[in-house]
């Protein structure tokens, strides 16, 4: 399923450079169709056309499948609407899986899906294998009122679930990390930011972003497990 980067002279990597900010709302860029199955991407950052690091949402069509394929640095996916499936069983929206480097399968959605994608991107020596349903993840509030889920944790690497009431500030880790918002919105000095919107900081702490409606978010960062 790989394609040697040499094959396409003309692609240019997108937003790689995790030194800069970026935001991406709903809207800002065309879904494209994936060459393997009934599947539409709308990529968010990519190191090479059918390789490398690549973060995205990913929409299956109903009867969607992908033929059995590996993942030679780990695929992260949570399930945003619909049910996702492979040979592990059924996935219901908010739904959290991680796959080690190596891992293969065959995915698949029956009633069609919508999925936020990571490929490529474990440390080297995680190889933890995740499959946290909703009703499986659990939820803690934290001093500040935001309520949590640790979803995975890895050598200072942390992926969260987190919610916050109307009118709460975001106190988010120190250092880089992204965030998608899955419900409700944000807003920020360049904006407000509706569910989907995808944003990548060098210093997510120091974005200043706050909710008047509340918010739950997907975020992922490099932060100290102390920051939780």
């Amino acid at each position: 399923m790989q394609t040697d980067t040499a094959a396409a002279p003309n692609f240019t990597p997108l937003n790689m450079d995790r030194c800069l900010k970026v935001c991406i709302r709903p809207g800002d860029q065309r879904w494209q169709d994936a060459p393997q199955a009934p599947v539409r991407r709308w990529p968010l950052e990519r190191e090479a056309p059918e390789s490398g690091q690549v973060t995205s949402l990913v929409e299956y069509l109903p009867k969607a499948q992908f033929p059995q394929h590996e993942h030679p640095n780990g695929e992260e996916i949570y399930v945003l609407e619909g049910v996702f499936s492979d040979e592990s069983g059924d996935y219901p929206a908010g739904s959290y899986l991680r796959s080690p480097a190596g891992s293969r399968h065959s995915p698949f959605s029956e009633e069609g899906c919508l999925i936020f994608v990571k490929l490529n991107q474990f440390a080297p020596k995680d190889r933890s294998q995740v499959r946290l349903r909703p009703t499986e993840q659990s939820w803690g509030k934290r001093a500040d009122g935001a309520v949590i889920s640790v979803l995975h944790r890895f050598a200072g690497e942390e992926t969260v679930l987190y919610s916050c009431a109307a009118g709460q500030g975001l106190d988010l880790p120190a250092g880089p990390g992204e965030l998608l918002v899955l419900a409700g919105s944000l807003q920020s000095a360049g904006g407000d930011l509706p569910a989907l919107t995808w944003l990548r900081h060098p210093e997510l702490a120091d974005h200043g972003l706050a909710s008047r409606e509340g918010a739950v978010l997907l975020v992922k960062s490099r932060a100290s497990a102390s920051a939780l």
